[in-house]
């Protein structure tokens, strides 16, 4: 699935995995520059204050499959 930033950056969602450590959720995920990145699925999926106003770090930009 893709999402968009808040900046504006477009991203595609590799998978999630977990931190060997601590078994930390994260999700793995990779730019339109081909980078690859990794994020805790808590502040991928978390909202961030931006002009003091609070909206998702990543929205989804793919439609959502209805329902059968």
């Amino acid at each position: 699935m893709r999402y968009r930033h808040y900046k504006g950056g477009m991203y595609e969602v590799v998978c999630e995995a977990f931190l060997e450590a601590d078994h930390t959720a994260v999700i793995v995920y990779r730019g339109q520059d081909g980078k690859t990145w990794v994020r805790p699925r808590d502040a991928f999926f978390g909202p961030v204050d931006v002009d003091g106003e609070r909206m998702p770090r990543f929205t989804p930009i793919d439609p959502v499959p209805a329902a059968a």
